[in-house]
């Protein structure tokens, strides 16, 4: 297999586990909050400030990937 076919198989294999990355580090988030909400009867503020905290690690996780990839093209 060329050198290229694997380096953009392995880039496609980064970017789909960097989209399941990014889906669960949001519903950890909107599940945790949801718990927390439970716990402590505060509907629905922990449920929506973790949801903003796990969408902002999500895209953190996103801005990472990008930064680390541009460094090695």
């Amino acid at each position: 297999m060329k050198e290229e076919t694997k380096k953009a198989l392995r880039l496609m294999g980064h970017a789909s586990a960097l989209g399941i990355a990014i889906v669960l580090a949001t519903a950890i988030g909107l599940a945790l909050g949801y718990w927390l909400d439970r716990v402590f009867d505060t509907s629905p503020w922990l449920t929506l400030i973790f949801l903003i905290l796990g969408i902002v690690a999500g895209f953190r996780n996103f801005y990472h990937f990008i930064v680390k990839r541009g460094k090695e093209l």
